[in-house]
């Protein structure tokens, strides 16, 4: 019978443990993606290279094969994608050998923030690219992707019991102010592109308009709370260090401390060259990393018992 339970005790078509967190982490990677991929739009200047949504024009769902519509049709194939990978994730979450709520309610938020992100993409484009429109269009995205990676840690762990503080109650205190550091860091970066001089649109169309500020002044907000973040995540190694914090606590911190040296030393270097689009698409790529390695540092900072059937992905 179709509803019979197999001889292992697993239901028929069900999905293990390990093969949902493959999907969790496929959903990760293309939330990272996305951002990238927006960023591109922008600084090739492919904003409007599809004037229409969801068609590219009135009546044609394709693209012309010239390079603007061809890039902003392949952002919205990004999306395509992720819609594709989070319904699959759904989909798992309910037939996964070993079923629990908390998946199924992440599964369905990540897919609630494609649909947001997508309907808001068409106000980004029927508004000409007006920059509070595509600030907002930015800043939703980080908001997701620490879904897809809290997912992720979800999906590798026991959570029946609470988890087991391994560091003192005061620097879990500075990672989730570390956390918001980082956040309004890329707020601020966000601006930033939304003020100079990269405003999406190409040659021959409306130039879009830029938020009313001086690009110095947001430039400077934006260094300031940079090197405020740098600050805080090296004081956190010491911290991890001189504490004798678990090996790895110590590992995230590190590499997270090292990409946001990077981090800083590349929005120097990039406003001294006077914004070049590979540098500010570098840029955002590493501010991706800067995200994920914030959220993992935090969830780190608590430990619960790996699952057995994916300690084979636990390496962080």
């Amino acid at each position: 019978m179709a509803n019979t339970l197999e001889s292992n005790g697993r239901r028929p078509w069900s999905v293990s443990p390990k093969h949902f967190t493959w999907l969790a982490i496929a959903c990760a990677v293309a939330y990272g993606l996305i951002i990238v991929s927006g960023g591109a739009v922008r600084l090739t200047g492919s904003g409007l290279g599809c004037p229409n949504w969801p068609a590219c024009y009135n009546h044609h769902i394709l693209p012309q094969a010239s390079i603007h519509p061809l890039v902003e049709f392949g952002n919205r194939m990004v999306t395509g994608f992720i819609s594709i990978v989070t319904i699959a994730t759904i989909i798992a979450a309910y037939r996964r050998s070993e079923k629990r709520q908390d998946l199924i309610w992440l599964s369905w938020a990540l897919l609630g923030g494609i649909v947001v992100e997508s309907v808001w993409g068409a106000v980004v484009v029927y508004t000409k690219l007006n920059p509070y429109t595509v600030l907002i269009h930015f800043l939703v995205a980080p908001i997701f992707l620490w879904l897809a990676i809290l997912l992720v840690y979800r999906s590798r762990r026991d959570v029946s019991e609470p988890g087991v503080l391994v560091v003192p109650r005061a620097l879990q205190l500075a990672a989730r102010v570390q956390t918001g550091l980082a956040a309004l860091v890329v707020a601020a970066g966000t601006a930033v592109s939304n003020a100079g001089p990269h405003a999406g649109n190409f040659s021959g169309q409306q130039v879009a308009h830029r938020l009313p500020f001086e690009l110095r002044s947001v430039v400077e907000v934006h260094a300031g709370l940079a090197t405020v973040l740098i600050g805080f995540v090296s004081a956190l190694v010491f911290a991890v260090l001189a504490i004798g914090a678990p090996p790895v606590v110590r590992r995230i911190t590190e590499r997270l401390v090292l990409v946001v040296v990077l981090q800083g030393m590349l929005g120097v270097l990039q406003y001294a060259t006077h914004l070049p689009t590979g540098l500010v698409e570098l840029h955002i790529a590493l501010s991706v990393m800067v995200l994920i390695g914030v959220i993992r540092f935090q969830l780190s900072l608590v430990e619960r018992p790996m699952l057995p059937h994916v300690k084979v992905l636990a390496n962080p």
